[in-house]
């Protein structure tokens, strides 16, 4: 008769202490809050290789991974047409030099020979005039004679000065070899900075344009993280906030980084925006496009008062309200919340350490018994 009036006040005892709900002590623990998204790596600084030729593609040196110093020949044009420019422009050259500007030099020196020779007999026939021992006709025969002298000696006088050393003629032939040689070179594409062959799109026989993207070389130290944000994680965000980032290929590589660029904008099609993050240090490892997992840690409280988000209720942006059980009841308490997350949240106004909450639904005032559950991890994520 004894046990069953024993149980019966236990049984009696527990119902009114109430039911046994999961519940946490609030705790002061150090705490990060952290934005974690998955980007890609890419490159800040793309250098685009194409042709100011249009010609066909005669040789390709290089193919997608290849890493390239400045002055690497890259690709060649079929340069026939520009040998045979150059060619002719050095021909040219040779002409003036050994040929015409001789020649140029000895029609002046006989058309000033003539034109002497013409004054000379001028003089003497108008000599003769003043005598009255020769007729007018004939003196005047003379002075045409010296006038079309001299205009041959000044036509002369003007061609060999064109085609001499560094004449007029001279400049304009020897700009034509530079552009011919110029041309040439140009059949040949060289790297112009150090880094990685990121896309080829060209080959052998292919004919290619001005305009036209050959080659993408990404340059040595420009990799970045790219990161598609979803906009409601934005608010936490600022310039120069440290990162973690884990390639997916690599996960026991951990990289660190830094914020480095927000988007002036929203993606309306995809409501997110895309954050830049700079690597700390080179990491050579990684390759364009590659999936990488991100952690950016947004802020840290080295001593905060914390409580699991499923024991807030009635959450209006950074108030709330949530269970205490003191002295064995329910009472409902306003908060005032910090840093949040999906697991964990600051707690700056409404309780204290070492008190107790519930997780679940109770009337105010209910008797409740708790069952203490563990926090999540201290990272606010």
């Amino acid at each position: 008769m004894f046990l069953p009036l024993v149980l019966l006040a236990f049984l009696a005892w527990r119902h009114w202490q109430g039911p046994l709900l999961p519940g946490y002590r609030v705790e002061a623990r150090p705490l990060v809050q952290r934005v974690v998204a998955s980007g890609e790596v890419s490159s800040q600084s793309l250098a685009r290789i194409g042709s100011e030729l249009t010609g066909v593609i005669k040789a390709r040196h290089v193919r997608e991974g290849d890493a390239v110093k400045p002055g690497d020949l890259l690709l060649e044009l079929d340069d026939a047409e520009q040998q045979a420019k150059l060619r002719e422009a050095e021909a040219a050259l040779r002409q003036l030099i050994e040929s015409e500007r001789p020649q140029a030099n000895a029609t002046l020196r006989e058309s000033e020979s003539l034109l002497a020779r013409a004054t000379r007999e001028r003089e003497r026939r108008e000599a003769l005039f003043d005598r009255q021992l020769l007729a007018a006709e004939v003196r005047d025969q003379a002075r045409h004679s010296e006038t079309v002298a001299r205009a041959v000696r000044a036509r002369a006088r003007l061609n060999a000065s064109a085609l001499a050393e560094g004449g007029s003629a001279e400049q304009q032939l020897r700009q034509r070899l530079v552009q011919a040689r110029t041309a040439l070179d140009k059949t040949k594409l060289h790297a112009q900075v150090a880094g990685t062959v990121q896309t080829r799109k060209v080959e052998p026989g292919d004919l290619v344009r001005p305009g036209d993207t050959l080659l993408e070389i990404a340059r040595s130290g420009s990799q970045e993280i790219l990161l598609p944000l979803d906009e409601k994680n934005l608010a936490p965000l600022a310039l120069g906030q440290a990162a973690q980032v884990v390639a997916d290929a690599w996960p026991e590589r951990v990289l660190a980084a830094r914020v480095s660029y927000l988007a002036p904008a929203v993606d309306t099609a995809r409501g997110t925006l895309d954050v830049h993050l700079d690597l700390t240090e080179p990491a050579d490892f990684l390759r364009q496009g590659m999936t990488v997992s991100v952690n950016i840690e947004t802020a840290r409280r080295e001593r905060a008062l914390v409580i699991a988000n499923d024991a807030l209720q009635a959450v209006q942006g950074n108030r709330a309200e949530v269970l205490r059980v003191r002295d064995g009841r329910v009472e409902r308490v306003a908060v005032k919340l910090g840093l949040r997350s999906t697991s964990l949240s600051e707690v700056v106004e409404g309780l204290a350490e070492g008190d107790q909450v519930l997780a679940g639904a109770a009337s105010a005032g209910q008797r409740v018994r708790l069952a203490l559950q563990a926090l999540p991890a201290g990272v606010a994520e």
